[in-house]
């Protein structure tokens, strides 16, 4: 059975995955640097990594297999999922893909570079109503996907 990976310190979607995990009887590791609540039921993991650049991201990174699923917003930590053969969500609900992870590398990596130099300032848009549910459509149709 696929497990679900969450990259958990800023994500709006935590209560939808384990929606979507909990009808599909599918285990979460929801990964952060502290802050979250334990859950009694047992398919839910809280996992606490110690404060630190990439700590999240690298647990998440060396334990995600092919075909368990990976949500997060961090553009290389889902190359890095991908690279090891999982699906990878946005919170947004668009996934990432192998043929898409280099442009979005080479997008972050230049909005990064045109923000330290002043040229932009940063944003990040609002989360949406139709953010949630194309979300957890993208999340039901993931989970499918990777069942079979």
């Amino acid at each position: 059975m696929p497990e679900i990976f969450v990259d958990a310190d800023a994500c709006p979607v935590r209560d939808e995955v384990i929606r979507v995990a909990d009808r599909h009887e599918l285990i979460v590791h929801i990964v952060c640097n502290g802050g979250i609540r334990p859950s009694r039921d047992p398919r839910i993991r809280i996992v606490v990594v110690p404060d630190g650049p990439d700590a999240a991201d690298d647990w998440i990174a060396e334990r995600i297999d092919a075909g368990d699923i990976a949500i997060t917003a961090d553009i290389p930590l889902a190359a890095r999922c991908l690279k090891k053969g999982a699906q990878v969500l946005n919170h947004d609900g668009k996934p990432f893909t192998e043929a898409g992870i280099g442009m979005a590398l080479a997008m972050r990596d230049l909005n990064q570079t045109l923000r330290e130099t002043g040229e932009i300032s940063g944003f990040n848009r609002g989360f949406s109503g139709r953010d949630r549910s194309r979300f957890l459509e993208a999340l039901e149709n993931a989970v499918r996907t990777a069942k079979r």
